[in-house]
């Protein structure tokens, strides 16, 4: 199959959703509007930090009120928000949501729950900060997309008219899902609002392409490079909408804009590569391909695909052992633990079996795959107790 990498700000972690954000800079012209039709919904954030009524009566709200007071502002406001037993956010990651959409589904990825935060954070006049974290991509794979998931945290200050004017990160409160002294010990790089707006734009292009909505991913696409034209990431997306709508001259064009401003993105490289081929560039092609494998040899889902072919042909040790190497390199892949879990029961080991689809549970990102991931957990949990740990 042929791989297409869109860099999305999507992460596992519960405050996520970042890719290196380069200065801005004026990129070649790039657009090409009249190839394609009027999106279809409105497209920008210029909502995206707004907060809806209910969020206001939110604020407004007794509990809210007294778990402020009673925790002070910075970790009240975190407790309200991420706490079990109050809003019940969940975690899903199959749309990027605005401020207003992550409170009304009490739910959303990592970029929309950064965007929320930030959101309540400074209507109650707390200075905010975002930061983009050097943690390694994590991969999926929706319809025929790759898509690299990275990572941003959020810090909150205290409220301006207490005093605070210290630009030090020591004085802000990090809200970050990786332990708090293990976030505070990776490097990271500062990101203004605008650079997550623009990830945001960025977002919803990637979802419109995983729905082949071609037309509205462009517009998207187009309004994330227009709010930061030196993002890698969003000029990378709309570069794949070029090569799938079959203008392979400006999708060329466009990674290669992307590869002056990150000359080593291996995203990228994949991603002109094939491209170069299809345009008859076959020396250029072969060249890239010799330079991405001295790179990285095993692409991602390299092992997930030899060990899926093993599980077909009833090759259940060898399926084990090549789920275990993919699943090393991406822990938190879910569905690389869901079908190591399956190779596991194959070879009649139930306890393990049962042990990786519990981890596939725990580290999906989308409701739909949740609940599939958990009938079979179910019913695992049944055959157990049947008849013990280990079936034949």
């Amino acid at each position: 199959m042929k791989r297409i990498a869109v860099l999305l700000s999507l992460s596992l972690s519960l405050l996520g959703g970042c890719a290196s954000v380069q200065p801005p800079a004026a990129p070649p012209p790039l657009f090409a509007d009249a190839r394609f039709a009027p999106p279809s919904e409105k497209i920008g954030a210029d909502d995206l930090f707004t907060l809806s009524p209910a969020m206001r009566a939110y604020l407004d709200s007794a509990a809210f009120t007294r778990q402020l007071r009673q925790q002070g502002q910075r970790h009240g406001l975190v407790n309200a928000l991420y706490s079990k037993t109050d809003l019940k956010l969940e975690y899903e990651s199959s749309r990027t949501r605005t401020a207003a959409e992550t409170f009304a589904d009490r739910s959303g990825n990592c970029l929309s729950l950064v965007i929320m935060t930030a959101a309540f954070a400074k209507e109650l006049g707390m200075p905010v900060r975002f930061r983009s974290v050097d943690v390694d991509s994590t991969w999926s794979r929706t319809a025929g997309l790759y898509m690299a998931s990275a990572h941003v945290n959020i810090s909150l200050g205290s409220r301006r008219e207490s005093g605070l004017r210290s630009t030090d990160q020591d004085d802000m409160l990090l809200v970050d899902f990786i332990p708090q002294d293990e976030a505070a010990r990776i490097r990271a790089r500062e990101l203004d609002e605008q650079d997550i707006v623009a990830l945001y734009l960025n977002n919803r292009a990637a979802e419109m392409l995983v729905q082949e909505r071609l037309d509205d991913a462009y517009w998207w696409a187009r309004a994330a490079v227009a709010q930061r034209p030196g993002m890698v990431p969003a000029l990378n997306t709309l570069a794949v909408i070029y090569q799938r709508h079959g203008d392979l001259a400006l999708a060329e064009q466009t990674f290669r804009a992307a590869l002056e401003r990150e000359p080593e993105n291996m995203t990228v490289m994949r991603n002109l590569q094939p491209v170069l081929a299809t345009l008859g560039k076959q020396q250029e092609a072969q060249a890239l391909a010799q330079r991405i494998a001295s790179i990285e040899p095993f692409p991602p889902y390299y092992h997930f695909d030899k060990g899926m072919v093993a599980l077909r042909e009833g090759d259940y040790g060898k399926a084990r052992e090549l789920l275990e190497r993919e699943v090393r390199r991406a822990p938190y892949n879910d569905e690389f633990r869901f079908w190591l879990g399956v190779a596991h029961l194959r070879l009649g080991d139930l306890k393990h079996a049962r042990e990786q689809i519990a981890k596939a549970v725990d580290t999906s990102t989308r409701q739909e795959t949740r609940q599939v991931y958990s009938a079979k957990l179910a019913h695992l949990r049944r055959v157990g107790a049947a008849t013990g740990t280990m079936i034949r």
